[in-house]
């Protein structure tokens, strides 16, 4: 087994993954390969998203007050990322939001422009997420920030391997059908990784219905598009990234909440 050799192999498509997913500095050598392998390591991108937010949040709340701090969290994640998944959310609440047949629907979706759908649930989405880590114990926002972004773009990894892609050219489509086995038990470990400090901090049971929020998140976010659509778009993947990251959060609350 030549450990060094799959190390190496695999940091080309972590790089492209970074580059894709954020706005970070990054230079990744392109390849068909490190392409069709980079979204195992996007729950490894949430984990450095969740990182970032968190420093963030630590020394906000050491300077200023713990509600400021998460807004700047949240902004910070946003930066990063480009409001990659924001926007995401945005164009699938346009396009998702009226009676339309799909060829509309796909269209209005790879409209830059937003409409009074996109911003209503942004304005929702973010408020959310700001009331929702703000009402946690600041001791446990660092750490929830890392699991949330990591599990949430797992939960974008189950998306690719179980639906299809549908449009013949997208921001999706250079990976659309490159999940194996092998990609899911990557992700999976990673947002394991992710979660274990909270095991250690958290109440089980908090945690549990943080998954269970999670899932009931992306379960409901697919429930919307995928029988409009009859499968996933790119914006679609930021708008289960971003559901299931919030559904996550409300599922902490209703335990260390209470």
């Amino acid at each position: 087994m030549d450990l060094g050799g799959d190390v190496k192999r695999e940091i080309p498509a972590f790089k492209l993954a970074l580059q894709f997913l954020t706005r970070l500095p990054v230079t990744a050598a392109f390849s068909d390969a490190a392409m069709r392998q980079s979204p195992r390591w996007y729950p490894a991108v949430g984990l450095v998203v969740g990182a970032v937010a968190g420093l963030v949040f630590v020394l906000g709340n050491l300077l200023l007050t713990a509600q400021l701090a998460v807004f700047l969290a949240v902004a910070a994640a946003a930066v990063v990322t480009g409001a990659l998944h924001e926007d995401g959310f945005a164009d699938a609440c346009d396009g998702l939001g009226g009676v339309r047949p799909k060829e509309r629907v796909l269209e209005i979706m790879r409209d830059s422009r937003i409409g009074a759908y996109g911003v209503i649930g942004l304005i929702f989405m973010i408020g959310t997420k700001g009331l929702a880590l703000s009402a946690m114990p600041a001791t446990d926002v660092f750490l929830v920030l890392i699991a949330g972004h990591t599990a949430s773009r797992a939960a974008m990894v189950w998306v690719m391997a179980s639906s299809d892609y549908v449009r013949e050219k997208g921001a999706g489509s250079a990976v659309a059908g490159g999940i194996d086995r092998a990609a899911l038990i990557v992700a999976l470990i990673t947002t394991g990784l992710a979660f274990l400090p909270l095991v250690f901090c958290m109440r089980l049971e908090a945690i549990f219905c943080g998954l269970v929020g999670l899932v009931l998140a992306h379960y409901l976010m697919r429930r919307w598009y995928e029988p409009r659509l009859g499968g996933y778009t790119g914006d679609c993947l930021g708008a289960v990234q971003q559901c299931s990251e919030v559904g996550f959060y409300l599922g902490l609350l209703v335990v260390i909440g209470a």
